[in-house]
């Protein structure tokens, strides 16, 4: 069996990897081709990278989802009538 040799590319993709890059591709209207561009350039600047991510985050992320507990604790109660009659059921012949 032949080995199989690595290609520049292979290496070049390797590195990225190591350094916790990912290839992405997108499809977008030509004219926001270079806003998208500007967007990759400064995420990928270390100078500009974590304003640019705050900026982002802030702007197109869903904040996060409350759960039951935080909801009904974050509720309103005032004026609303929590005690209820008592319940012991029906009378039930045997």
């Amino acid at each position: 069996m032949a080995t199989a040799r690595k290609t520049p590319v292979d290496t070049f993709r390797k590195r990225l990897r190591q350094k916790g890059m990912v290839r992405v591709e997108v499809h977008v209207q030509k004219d926001d081709a270079v806003l998208v561009k500007s967007v990759a350039r400064a995420l990928g600047n270390p100078k500009m990278a974590a304003e640019a991510r705050t900026i982002l985050k802030a702007r197109f992320t869903k904040p996060a989802q409350a759960g039951l507990k935080a909801l009904l604790a974050s509720a309103p109660l005032e004026g609303v009538d929590l005690e209820r009659p008592r319940d012991m059921g029906r009378e039930i012949d045997l």
